[in-house]
């Protein structure tokens, strides 16, 4: 019971004692939340060995570096040649959990090995119901530790072993006999240790050969890399760059990806650990706008989060990101010096990646100035050459607007970029920021209308009754018909709206369909006085001045309502109830004019 003098019996002493720890609630943390898969285990295995031998050469350098895997029907055994374990080093080490400073005061100090957190032998428990380490110190007696999942443990002393080294034995637990296979371990040894620079077996079978992918030189290095994304990865890449971070101690390479890439999911790469497989799918390790590469890397100094199966997202990893962001950068501006050609072939397929890096770095904007071809109502242009043949960039800030001015701004020899696409209106507008004397500007359509031909006085006086009639016709759409003469003759009309005008119109729509409350809202906003939209006649079109030499004044407002209709579809303007309802009329009125409605007599 709790007393006002502390804890016990009443007497006011106070007495020390340990936690007592649930070793199955330990192993079932481990496994549920820690550890993404049992197969992990193998993986600590072979850390603890590594670190053995790697401690061992530090005072012997000439000591064996060796790791024998035995496959049974009831378990696994694994042994290294590593520098043992003296007794007393055996209760601190494997029978106090999380104990990793221990590792420290006998010599595995944490920037040479792999082991860091104290909890690595106790990931066997996912597999396992008993683990027994046998382990003999140079010049020392063998010490036998067998631990049980109940949380028991025994340690025996006087043991004899022939060699220095550590045999650790698991007895698998019912139901995870699978992972003790010889297939299994096998595939898991490569998985794991492939880098690793020791001699590792399985069953006799020498499983790893310790050779990096971007290990060697020449162009056998080149088809070995290559050879190994189609093996482990799975595609044919389209380049490989070779990657270096010496404050993170990281070598490897980037493969280019062969395909487009979604540059909303966050690239994940292969990334070792002191030569040891960290994760296949560690994020994070390159800036998000590198989303065209897989890497493969061993770092010796960035930090693993506790599961090993992560990187710990630090300032350190913050600068590595940085510093391989800078290589990437630095391939793709010597490709657009060294091989444009290429360069093309790259953008056709990774021209989204480029131009996220643009948006903030000064060096791809020139590239993307100078290399990625931009969509004209004239053909494909680079911004540096509509800048060198105009003297400036004008564009439309979606594929509607561009849709809608396009071929008649072509038609007048105005070019009009299609800036609706993913990044270009960004990129276009930094451009004078970055590129020296570069111009750009978003095209408004009431341009178009200045461009055209006006009327000379006489013909202008002779349409007067008809633009009078046709203006009468469009009152209730609220457009504005005015004649022009303009190029393609084929078009007989164009409707044209700006900005402020298309602005205006949206909000009046939405206030129309909005419940009251809104309808006041949006009703206080609409302060605006904007200009009409417009119904632009071509007097060049043989139709045009048909309809306007016809004295039938019915005729005449159907054939204005039918060019109001073509020139909205035309231009994939959107077309409201009043605009349908009115070329709805028009048709119908049409055909009745082309087949009179019988009466009921049938004349």
């Amino acid at each position: 019971m709790l007393t006002a003098e502390g804890f016990g019996d009443g007497t006011g002493v106070i007495r020390s004692e340990n936690f007592q720890v649930d070793l199955h609630g330990i192993v079932d943390l481990l496994s549920n939340h820690l550890y993404s898969s049992p197969r992990v285990y193998l993986r600590e295995l072979l850390q603890n060995a590594v670190d053995a031998i790697t401690a061992r050469r530090v005072t012997d350098p000439e000591a064996p570096g060796r790791i024998d895997l035995r496959t049974g029907p009831d378990g696994l055994s694994i042994t290294d040649t590593g520098i043992g374990l003296r007794p007393d080093e055996v209760r601190d080490l494997l029978a106090t959990i999380g104990r990793s400073s221990k590792r420290d005061e006998i010599g595995f100090q944490r920037d040479e090995f792999l082991g860091q957190f104290g909890i690595g032998l106790l990931s066997a428990f996912m597999v396992a119901d008993r683990i027994t380490v046998l382990t003999r110190p140079e010049g020392g007696e063998a010490t036998r530790w067998t631990g049980s999942a109940d949380g028991s443990y025994t340690v025996e002393g006087g043991q004899t072993v022939a060699e220095t080294g550590t045999t650790v034995t698991l007895t698998a637990r019912r139901g995870a006999e699978q992972w003790f296979k010889a297939p299994t371990v096998l595939e898991l040894v490569r998985l794991f240790g492939s880098l690793l620079p020791v001699e590792i077996r399985v069953d006799g079978e020498l499983a790893t050969d310790g050779q990096a992918p971007w290990d060697g030189t020449g162009p056998a290095r080149k088809a070995a890399l290559v050879g190994y994304a189609q093996d482990r990865l799975g595609f044919t890449p389209f380049d490989v760059i070779q990657l270096n971070s010496p404050e993170a101690g990281l070598t490897g390479v980037a493969f280019v990806l062969p395909f487009p890439a979604n540059p909303t999911e966050r690239a994940t790469h292969r990334v070792y650990l002191k030569r040891m497989l960290l994760a296949e799918s560690v994020e994070g390790l390159l800036p998000d706008w590198a989303f065209f590469v897989r890497c493969v890397v061993d770092t010796t100094e960035l930090r693993p989060t506790a599961s090993r199966e992560a990187l710990f997202d630090d300032g350190h990893l913050e600068t590595t990101r940085e510093a391989l962001g800078t290589q990437l950068r630095g391939w793709l501006v010597r490709l657009g010096t060294t091989d444009p050609q290429r360069l093309d072939k790259f953008l056709a397929i990774h021209h989204l990646g480029v131009k996220a890096l643009a948006l903030h770095d000064d060096e791809m904007l020139r590239l993307v100035h100078r290399w990625i071809r931009l969509e004209t109502n004239l053909g494909r242009m680079t911004a540096a050459e509509i800048l060198e043949q105009y003297g400036e960039i004008r564009y439309a800030t979606s594929v509607e607007e561009f849709r809608q001015l396009a071929a008649v701004a072509a038609a007048q020899q105005i070019p009009v970029v299609n800036a609706g696409y993913t990044y270009d209106t960004e990129l276009i507008e930094r451009l004078p920021q970055v590129i020296e004397g570069a111009t750009t500007r978003r095209f408004d359509p009431s341009e178009l209308a200045t461009s055209f031909d006006t009327l000379d006085p006489a013909t202008e006086l002779s349409l007067r009754a008809f633009v009078r009639l046709a203006q009468t016709t469009l009152d209730g759409v609220g457009c504005e018909v005015v004649v022009r003469a303009f190029e393609p003759a084929s078009l007989p009309a164009l409707f044209l709206i700006d900005r402020s005008a298309q602005f205006t119109s949206e909000l009046r729509s939405t206030r129309d369909r909005a419940d009251a409350l809104w309808s006041e809202v949006l009703d206080a906003l609409d302060t605006r006085e904007t200009s009409k939209p417009q119904l632009i006649l071509n007097h060049r079109s043989a139709l045009v001045r048909r309809l306007a030499s016809l004295g039938d004044p019915g005729l005449v407002k159907l054939g204005v309502e039918g060019l109001y209709g073509h020139a909205l579809m035309q231009g994939h303007h959107p077309i409201g109830p009043a605009d349908a309802a009115l070329v709805n009329r028009s048709f119908l009125g049409l055909l009745d004019q082309a087949v009179p409605t019988q009466d009921k007599d049938g004349r």
